[in-house]
C-alpha cells in the first residue's frame, strides 16, 4: 500500500474515531448540518419567518461543536476518567441548550423603521458575543491540548491545531470539487433540470465530513506521554521550517524596517497616513508578528534566532508611535469603533511583547489567555465596542453642541451656516456615527433619523459638512463622491411626460419614443461601452436633434459641492440630485437616484455612474 493510500486511510480512520472521541461535538456538528439542510429545502418565502429560529440554532450548535472538543480535551488531559468524559459531553449538551435559550429569548431585536427585514433577527451584539465566546473556547482547547499537562507547550499545540484545520480544509476542498464535478456532469448529460440545491446539500455534507476530519486529526489526549500520532501532529516538517524561517521571517523583518522608517518620518513630518489604513497595518503587524514568534520558537537557524531577538524590541518602538497616531485620531474624531478595536489590539500587543521579553516561551500561554479575555471584554455591556464608543461619542457631541450654543434644556436648538466650518464638520461626523449604533443607548435628545439629509438640516440648521478623513491619500487609492437621493415627493405638475430609461443602455439602446403635440420625440440616454465617461442626454423631434447635453455641468456642480474623499455615502435632497435643461421646444428635468464619481489618482482616471430616476419633459 502506497504512502498516499495510507494517508487517506489514516485520515478516514481518524474521522470515524472522532464520533467516539468527541460525541457531543460531532452530534452538534450533525445538528448544525441538519438545520442547514432544512434551510436549503425551504425556499426563502417559507424560510423567512423562521430565519431567527434557524440562526439561533446554528449559533448554538456551532458553538457546541467547538465547546464539545474543548471539554473532552480538558478532561482527557487533566482527569481522564469515564465519569468525567460523560460529564463533559452532558455539560456540552447543557451549554448548547442555554446558549439557544439566551439567543432566542434575549438575543433578538424588534424591527426598526429602516430595516430590510420583516421578522425579528439577531442583534449585531449577540452575533459579536457568540463570535467572542467561540474564539475564547478555541483558545481554551489549544491550551488544553498542550503538553506536558502542567506546562502546556503552546508552540506545538497551536501548530497542531492549524495543521488539523488546513488538512481538513484540503480534504474538504477536494471532496467538494469532486462531488460538484460529478453532479455537474449528471446535470449536463443526464438530468438538465437538476436543482441548484443539490450543490448546497453536497456542501452541507462535505462541511460535516470536513469537521469530523478536523476533530479526528487530533491524537489521543488520554495518554500522558507523547505517542507517534501526537509527535506527527505536532512536528513541523522541513517544508514548514523553510516556510516560516526563510520566507515569512524575512517578510516580517522587511515590514519591521518599513514601520521603523515610518516612525522616523512621523517624528520629522507628523502623522501622514489614514488612520484606518494605519490601524489595519498595525493590527496585522502586531498579531502576525507575535504568531510568527510562536511558530519559530523551536527553530535553531540564524534567521529565526535573530527575529526572536529583534521583533519584541522593534514592536515596542513601533507600537509607541502607533499610540501617538491613536491620540491624534481621538483628538480629531473621538472614540469610534475603529479606534476602540485599535486600542484593544494595542494594549494586547504591548502586554504580549513585554511578556515575551520577560518570560520568552513561557509567555505564550499567558498571551493566549490575554487575547481571549480581550475578545470577551470587547462585547461586555459597559466596556464593549457597542456601548463604550457610543457613550464617549455622545459626550463629545454634547460638548460640541454646547460649544455651538445648540443644546439648551436637554433639546437641540438649530444653528446656522455661520457656525465655524470645522465645528459643523465635527458635529456631522459624530451624528453620522451615532445614528447607526443600534445596540447602544443614546441620549434622549438624539434622534437616529438625524443621519437623514433633510432631518439633519431641519434639526441643526445647516447642511451636513463632512471632514477630510485622510490627510494623505496614496496614489494607489480611490476617492469618490457618492450621493443618494433622499425619499422625496417631486412636483411634476408643470411637465407633460415622464420617461423611465435604462441607465445601463449603450449607444441609444432602450431609447423611448412618444408622439407629442409638436411631433414625434426620441429620448436617448447614451453611455459608452465602459460607462466610465459622463452620460449624454439626446432628444430628437421628427428626426431633428433639439437637445444634446452631456451631464458635465451637473458633474462639475456636485464635485465642487461634495469633493471626492475616502468612501463616504451621503443622502442629499432633490436640488443636488437633479438638473434642468432648456431649448426652444422643450424643458427637461433629469432626476437621479444615485450619483457616483470615482477618482483613481494613480492611473489618473475618473469614472462616473449616474443612475436615473426619471426624465420629465415639457413641450413649449
Amino acid at each position: 500500500m502506497g504512502t498516499f493510500s495510507k494517508s487517506i486511510i489514516k485520515v478516514a480512520k481518524g474521522a470515524m474515531d472522532a464520533f467516539g472521541t468527541f460525541p457531543a461535538a460531532i452530534a452538534s456538528a450533525l445538528a448544525f448540518s441538519i438545520v442547514t439542510a432544512i434551510r436549503i429545502h425551504l425556499d426563502w418565502p417559507q424560510q423567512e419567518e423562521f430565519n431567527f429560529l434557524f440562526n439561533c440554532l446554528h449559533w448554538a450548535f456551532g458553538f457546541g461543536a467547538l465547546f464539545g472538543i474543548a471539554a473532552v480535551i480538558y478532561v482527557r488531559t487533566r482527569k481522564n476518567s469515564v465519569k468525567d468524559f460523560t460529564i463533559a459531553n452532558l455539560f456540552t449538551a447543557a451549554v448548547i441548550t442555554v446558549i439557544f435559550i439566551l439567543l432566542y429569548f434575549f438575543g433578538g431585536r424588534e424591527l426598526l423603521p429602516d430595516d430590510n427585514f420583516r421578522f425579528m433577527r439577531l442583534t449585531d451584539i449577540s452575533i459579536g458575543r457568540m463570535t467572542a465566546l467561540s474564539f475564547a473556547v478555541a483558545v481554551a482547547f489549544v491550551i488544553f491540548a498542550g503538553l506536558p499537562r502542567k506546562n502546556p507547550n503552546m508552540t506545538r499545540s497551536i501548530f497542531m491545531t492549524q495543521k488539523a484545520f488546513i488538512t481538513a480544509a484540503i480534504y474538504g476542498g477536494v471532496m467538494m470539487g469532486g462531488t460538484s464535478a460529478v453532479a455537474g456532469t449528471i446535470q449536463a448529460l443526464l438530468y438538465n433540470d437538476m436543482s441548484y440545491k443539490v450543490y448546497q446539500y453536497l456542501g452541507t455534507i462535505v462541511g460535516f465530513l470536513t469537521f469530523t476530519i478536523f476533530a479526528g486529526y487530533f491524537p489521543d489526549f488520554s495518554k500522558a506521554e507523547e505517542d507517534e500520532k501526537r509527535k506527527s501532529a505536532q512536528s513541523q516538517s522541513r517544508f514548514m521550517e523553510v516556510l516560516f524561517s526563510y520566507i515569512m521571517v524575512p517578510i516580517a523583518l522587511s515590514l519591521t524596517v518599513v514601520l521603523l522608517l515610518w516612525t522616523v518620518r512621523t517624528v520629522m513630518e507628523g502623522i501622514g497616513s489614514s488612520f484606518v489604513r494605519l490601524s489595519s497595518i498595525a493590527t496585522s503587524y502586531a498579531v502576525g508578528g507575535i504568531w510568527l514568534h510562536i511558530m519559530v520558537e523551536e527553530h535553531n537557524n540564524g534567521l529565526a534566532k535573530f527575529y526572536r531577538r529583534v521583533y519584541p524590541v522593534a514592536a515596542l518602538l513601533i507600537l509607541g508611535f502607533e499610540a501617538w497616531a491613536l491620540v491624534v485620531q481621538l483628538g480629531r474624531f473621538g472614540m469610534k469603533t475603529t479606534e476602540y478595536f485599535f486600542l484593544i489590539t494595542w494594549v494586547v500587543a504591548v502586554v504580549s511583547v513585554l511578556l515575551i521579553i520577560l518570560q520568552k516561551e513561557r509567555a505564550y500561554i499567558k498571551i493566549s489567555i490575554l487575547t481571549a479575555l480581550a475578545a470577551l471584554i470587547a462585547v461586555l455591556p459597559l466596556a464593549g465596542y457597542h456601548t463604550l464608543p457610543a457613550r464617549l461619542q455622545s459626550q463629545r457631541l454634547e460638548k460640541l453642541l454646547i460649544r455651538a450654543n445648540m443644546l439648551q434644556a436637554g433639546a437641540i436648538v438649530p444653528g446656522s451656516e455661520s457656525i465655524d466650518k470645522e465645528l459643523r464638520e465635527q458635529i456631522t461626523d459624530s451624528v453620522s456615527f451615532l445614528a447607526y449604533q443600534y445596540d447602544a443607548e443614546l441620549p434622549d435628545w438624539f434622534d437616529r433619523d438625524l443621519a437623514n439629509y433633510r432631518d439633519f438640516k431641519d434639526t441643526f440648521g445647516f447642511e451636513q459638512a463632512w471632514p477630510q478623513y485622510d490627510e494623505y491619500i496614496s496614489p494607489s487609492e480611490y476617492v469618490s463622491t457618492f450621493l443618494t437621493l433622499e425619499p422625496v415627493a417631486i412636483d411634476v405638475s408643470g411637465y407633460d411626460w415622464a420617461f423611465n430609461l435604462l441607465d445601463f443602455s449603450r449607444k441609444g439602446e432602450g431609447a423611448a419614443e412618444l408622439s407629442g403635440r409638436n411631433g414625434a420625440y426620441l429620448v436617448e440616454w447614451i453611455l459608452n461601452e465602459t460607462n466610465s465617461s459622463v452620460p449624454r442626454l439626446r432628444i430628437s423631434l421628427d428626426d431633428k436633434i433639439i437637445l444634446d447635453e452631456v451631464m458635465q455641468s451637473y458633474v462639475d456642480r456636485i464635485s465642487e459641492k461634495y469633493p471626492p474623499t475616502a468612501y463616504q455615502p451621503r443622502t442629499v435632497g432633490l436640488e443636488d440630485m437633479s438638473e434642468r435643461f432648456y431649448s426652444d421646444n422643450i424643458e427637461v428635468l433629469v432626476v437621479f437616484n444615485t450619483a457616483e464619481i470615482n477618482l483613481d489618482a494613480k492611473n489618473d482616471r475618473i469614472t462616473y455612474w449616474l443612475s436615473l430616476n426619471s426624465i420629465y419633459l415639457k413641450e413649449k
